[in-house]
């Protein structure tokens, strides 16, 4: 495996940090070891770790996001809701055979999901199954919220021992630096006015945020529907912390299904992406993308 060539031909030129990154990636690749590569938003995780994904000589291997594994996790084990065993036959089944699982945008803020990721971990341990994850939260920093944290301890340490942690240092977020959309997401804006067009899903801010949605929702929405237009989107400081994260649930969701987004909002960017959800700066970093188009 050629890390560094396999990037190189992706035409983008690294920082110093980036290089050091691939260097370390490249050594950990060969010797089939499990990564957690973290860092600010806007940095390159994404695309340096779906690089060392593709690059790996493993035929059976799986990416996925947070929000779309935890979906049809959870999906499995209400299938299995009256079984003996029920969590552990729908981990063993969604691992199946792979021999490489990547996790994208790997956080936790829920403690339900924090103890299945801790089942998870140890199914595996138990299967020898390289691991590769992203994420903004140093491995300590996961289920931040001090109310859980010690819970989900355990699920640090088996991080921490399946995975070895790299940090991709600070430096410029290239979500800012503009040029030719790369994905259909990147095609969408923010605008004060409503867009007239045919073909989109329209949804209020109140009804899609402010109400009891889930990620499962929007996935379930974003299966259907990939034109999404956002209407009265406020300064998120102005809402409460669970509906903040949702809005960052929804990005998510919409970034990783390659959804096209408009936002109708009577407030720029910079004010509508401020508040205290822990998720708020990879959100706002995201909107960057289709910032450059609105109207």
């Amino acid at each position: 495996m050629d890390l560094r060539a396999h990037v190189s031909n992706s035409g983008y030129e690294l920082d110093e940090a980036q290089l050091r990154v691939i260097a370390r990636l490249q050594e950990l690749g060969e010797r089939r070891r499990g990564v957690y590569l973290h860092g600010p938003v806007g940095r390159g995780k994404s695309f340096l770790a779906d690089a060392l994904f593709e690059v790996l000589p493993v035929k059976r291997k799986r990416r996925v996001h947070f929000h779309a594994f935890f979906q049809e996790l959870h999906a499995r084990i209400s299938a299995r809701l009256y079984e003996r065993g029920a969590v552990a036959d729908a981990v063993k089944e969604l691992i199946g055979r792979a021999e490489v699982l990547a996790f994208d945008e790997f956080h936790l803020h829920d403690i339900g999901d924090a103890m299945l990721m801790t089942r998870l971990l140890e199914a595996l341990r138990a299967s020898r199954t390289t691991v590769i994850a992203t994420s903004n939260y140093p491995p300590d920093g996961l289920l931040p919220n001090p109310l859980y944290h010690d819970h989900f301890l355990p699920g640090i340490a088996l991080v921490k021992e399946l995975m070895t942690v790299v940090e991709l240092e600070g430096g410029p977020d290239y979500r800012y630096l503009h040029g030719r959309p790369r994905s259909r997401f990147e095609t969408g804006a923010i605008r004060t006015e409503a867009p007239q067009a045919t073909g989109q899903i329209w949804f209020d801010f109140a009804d899609l945020c402010e109400k009891p949605t889930s990620p499962q929702d929007y996935l379930a929405l974003a299966e259907q529907h990939d034109d999404w237009v956002i209407t009265a989107v406020p300064r998120l400081e102005m809402c409460d912390r669970e509906a903040q994260q949702r809005f960052a649930n929804v990005v998510d969701v919409l970034v990783d299904k390659d959804i096209r987004l408009t936002l109708v909002s009577e407030h720029p960017l910079r004010e509508i992406a401020g508040g205290t959800a822990l998720d708020l700066a990879r959100t706002a970093s995201r909107l960057e993308l289709i910032n450059n188009t609105s109207g």
